[in-house]
């Protein structure tokens, strides 16, 4: 995540499903991140309110913002301040009793693959905004099936690449 955020220039939102890994990455990348200039903020890190943190990281367009669910469902940043997005993980939903007996009602793995669609589809959307917005959407999880790829919308194409090329497509279709 640190260097897809240093090809970016910043303007980048990481997601985790997990707040540990955020905490984890956070304390690994936040200062190579201040030492190039680049303000990292964090939701359940910086006793900020979600809504403040969104404006902060809305407010300066090469700041990177960190966050769970909260932030991926509550961003709404237009423009260059937001013009990657890096997924820590498939987001699977998380197998407690509600969920449990849902999954048993709705149709069990369908179920579960429409919710975690939807979260995808949710995120991308935080991608683009108005017609003139661009963005370079990143899943850290080599383990997401392509009959997840649904959750895009039409004319993206999902491309399985390995770091160094995803770094170096983000640099590139950021660039241009």
């Amino acid at each position: 995540m640190r260097e897809l955020f240093l090809a970016s220039g910043g303007g980048a939102l990481g997601l985790f499903t997990a707040i540990s890994r955020l905490k984890a990455v956070h304390g690994r990348i936040v200062r190579p991140l201040e030492e190039a200039g680049l303000e990292l903020l964090a939701q359940h890190l910086d006793g900020v309110d979600v809504s403040t943190l969104i404006e902060m990281f809305r407010a300066e367009p090469d700041s990177c913002l960190l966050g769970t669910d909260a932030v991926r469902d509550g961003v709404d940043v237009p423009g260059r301040a937001l013009r990657l997005i890096a997924f820590d993980r498939v987001p699977w939903p998380r197998p407690d009793l509600r969920h449990k007996a849902r999954r048993e009602h709705f149709g069990k793995r369908q179920y579960d693959e429409m919710l975690t669609r939807l979260r995808l589809r949710q995120a991308f959307g935080r991608l683009v905004r108005r017609g003139d917005d661009r963005g370079v959407f990143v899943l850290l999880d080599s383990r997401m099936p392509s009959r997840l790829y649904g959750a895009f919308p039409e004319g993206v194409e999902p491309k399985r690449v390995g770091l160094a090329e995803a770094l170096a497509e983000t640099r590139d279709f950021l660039a241009g």
